[in-house]
């Protein structure tokens, strides 16, 4: 008997990829809650470990390597995943506004966002400067940097520990390069005035060892280009100017409401704010029990604390309290592949120290970089003997690689009788129909997605511009739609929010295309599947398949591979920035595509049978064949990488069927990858080719020529 997927009844929100939130994620994983909703609301696909960014800014690690990936990690724990900045919280709402969205629902919300080094009101530092917190800024200006040639002045503003430490790593690379000019650590009070005298000492040996000059009690006035100015006159050359004074809240934290000190959020011994259903943790929190120093150690230890507690409110258990330790191990870089030690007084430095915290660096990470991969379901000990085979060496993916084959489909078309309607126009092979009344012609088509992305807002923004692609290829403008949803079991509460997200990322979408949204259906079943029937109108004739001409320069619209990095995303195989960037290209809608491409002679949208299968369809109606160029084949970042390890969709197979002759590697493997919201592939004469390219590049199309139609019988050659 089948037994249904527990609802969800409760929402828990994570505002932040800190520290604490990854390793609650990661408990998540290990341990669910049943009936609770995860979800983590961070700006990029990744979160940076702030241990290791001087030995990446020294050049000792790679970015990847200090990089918390939050999609495996959400997928890992069943948790949403929403790619945004949080920009205010609604206690009495029980909302968290994201930017760009509609806003989040939580039942239990947590915090822990991190500091800014930011300098909004130093002049000219939006313009000319760097803060080294958050990190994603500053590290792509500094590799940037590291690809370039000459001597380079850099300059650190900000005195403490962690400016040290930063211009001591920034020094350390450039020496290494040959390339260091002037280094300078400027501090308004004095340099390292916070820390003790061997410290001080010991770091200052170090500025000595790195050609790093240090400017005490000189208060900056502003920031140009090529140099820093002083409030005493004095000028700093510097190309390259970097903030670390200090660790400031963000802004929007004090108009929550809650308490804080300072700007940070006081918390008490359980981590909860002034409102019960709202932690804090990490550099944003205050601990107003036992206040301590901005450091990552505390977010680590209150990590348990903190996944225990969110759990303990859910289920009405004893709430647990957390005690900092009054010390703790320092391990300060020194740039070069050197440490200082410093705990209770006593300090120790050199190479085994730095082996030290590299190793307790490493160990850190390692957790969240050998997550349990995806395992296939078990077959009862009785079953079919083909049951192995249906099944397939992977799980289903979503979108439309959960799709059934071309050959399928067209076997199961063919046993239906002709079509005797007079405002029925048959159509050879295209995805929508023609309708004809009196002289106006409409289309209509339908899709349906399985859920592959844990956010139904932007699940809803995909499915949308997936239907629409069948419009958009027949060259129709959007008229209206109506929707087909099935939710997983939620709580009538959980419902209500679920759909409030789906329908405002659609009607986004529709809007946007100059459709409505007429009303639709909704069910619940065991996962998540969003679907749409549209129809556009059209001035004149449609675009369709079978008008395709040989000489016909073919153009593709979008990149290919969103099925491939699907797959690994499922499978825990894909970087999160890679999957990032995939759904970005499944969100771009083809409305303007279509209108440029309005001369085409034939079109469609490359969608689950692949470019080759949608392709093959295009030949097969026109008469013709297709010679493409492998070497033009637009590819999704991480796409090729990931199929020349053989990753493949669970649709590949039945797609590959439709030509076995083509000889397998990465990039024409792609040619069979099911493709989500994809492009549009138009056939297009020669002399149109040029402008065409230049009018969809310059509206932000990633289009290019991949081959050309050409007489024969229909095939595809590569």
């Amino acid at each position: 008997m089948h037994m249904p997927p527990l609802p969800e009844t409760q929402d828990v929100v994570l505002i932040g990829g800190g520290h604490a939130h990854a390793l609650v994620l990661l408990k998540w994983g290990m341990k669910p809650l049943p009936g609770a909703r995860l979800t983590l609301i961070n700006p990029g696909p990744t979160a940076p470990y702030s241990g290791m960014l001087p030995g990446f800014v020294a050049g000792h690690y790679q970015r990847e390597d200090l990089e918390i990936d939050l999609v495996k990690l959400a997928r890992f724990a069943n948790a949403r995943l929403i790619l945004g900045a949080a920009e205010h919280l609604d206690r009495d709402l029980r909302q968290v506004h994201v930017a760009g969205r509609p806003p989040i629902a939580f039942d239990l919300a947590s915090l822990d966002l991190g500091v800014t080094s930011e300098m909004p009101d130093l002049e000219g530092f939006s313009t000319h400067g760097f803060a080294a917190k958050p990190l994603g800024g500053f590290a792509q200006a500094w590799q940037e940097l590291r690809k370039g040639q000459g001597r380079v002045n850099i300059a650190v503003i900000g005195g403490g520990v962690a400016g040290a430490e930063l211009i001591l790593a920034m020094a350390y690379a450039l020496n290494q390069m040959g390339r260091l000019g002037i280094a300078t650590l400027i501090d308004k009070g004095q340099v390292l005035g916070q820390s003790s005298p061997a410290v001080r000492k010991a770091l200052m040996k170090a500025f000595t060892m790195q050609r790093v000059s240090v400017q005490d009690h000189s208060p900056v006035a502003g920031i140009e280009a090529d140099h820093i100015r002083l409030q005493n006159g004095a000028r700093v050359l510097s190309d390259f100017t970097c903030g670390a004074a200090g660790a400031r809240p963000h802004d929007w934290l004090r108009a929550t409401g809650l308490t804080h000190h300072q700007g940070f959020l006081t918390v008490g011994e359980t981590l909860q704010t002034s409102d019960p259903a709202i932690f804090a943790t990490g550099d944003c929190a205050h601990l107003s029990h036992a206040p301590r120093p901005k450091a990552g150690v505390y977010a680590v230890r209150q990590a348990p604390i903190l996944y225990h507690n969110l759990r303990a409110l859910l289920t009405k258990d004893p709430l647990r309290r957390y005690r900092p330790q009054k010390d703790y191990l320092k391990l300060i870089s020194l740039g070069c592949k050197e440490a200082l030690a410093d705990r209770f007084a006593m300090q120790f430095s050199g190479p085994w120290a730095w082996q030290l915290k590299d190793r307790i660096d490493r160990a850190f990470m390692d957790k969240f970089h050998d997550l349990p991969k995806m395992e296939p379901p078990e077959l009862p000990a009785e079953h079919t003997h083909d049951l192995p085979q249906a099944l397939g060496e992977k799980p289903m993916c979503g979108g439309c690689g959960a799709k059934a084959g071309r050959a399928a489909l067209r076997a199961a078309l063919a046993e239906l009788p002709p079509g005797q309607r007079p405002d029925i126009l048959h159509l050879p092979g295209d995805d929508a129909a023609l309708l004809k009344m009196g002289r106006q012609r409409q289309v209509i088509s339908t899709d349906h997605l399985r859920a592959f992305c844990h956010d139904p807002y932007v699940m809803a923004r995909i499915a949308a511009i997936h239907a629409l692609g069948d419009i958009w290829a027949m060259g129709a403008a959007p008229q209206a739609a109506t929707a087909n949803l099935i939710l997983p079991r939620l709580s009538a509460k959980l419902q209500e929010r679920t759909l409030r997200e789906i329908m405002s990322g659609a009607n986004r979408v529709f809007q946007a295309a100059g459709a409505e949204i007429l009303g639709g259906h909704t069910s619940l079943g065991d996962e998540l599947s969003i679907g749409f029937t549209v129809t556009g109108l059209c001035k004149g004739d449609p675009i369709t398949l079978s008008g395709g001409r040989a000489g016909d320069d073919l153009i593709l619209t979008k990149p290919l591979g969103s099925g491939i990095i699907m797959a690994a995303e499922m499978a825990g195989e894909a970087q999160g920035a890679d999957v990032a960037a995939a759904l970005d290209w499944m969100c771009q809608d083809q409305q303007k595509a279509s209108q440029i491409l309005s001369q085409a002679h034939a079109m469609t949208d490359v969608t689950g049978f692949g470019l080759a299968g949608h392709l093959l369809g295009m030949c097969e109606a026109s008469g013709l064949s297709a010679q493409l160029d492998r070497a033009t084949l637009p590819m999704m970042q991480g796409a090729e990488a990931l199929s020349a390890r053989g990753i493949r969709s669970s649709l590949f197979p039945q797609n590959r069927a439709l030509l076995p002759e083509i000889a397998l590697d990465a990039r024409s493997a792609v040619l069979f990858d099911p493709q989500t919201s994809g492009g549009l592939l138009a056939a297009l004469p020669a002399t149109a080719t040029s402008a065409c390219l230049d009018q969809l590049q310059a509206a932000g199309y990633q289009a290019a020529h991949i081959g050309t139609l050409h007489d024969g019988p229909t095939t595809l050659r590569l």
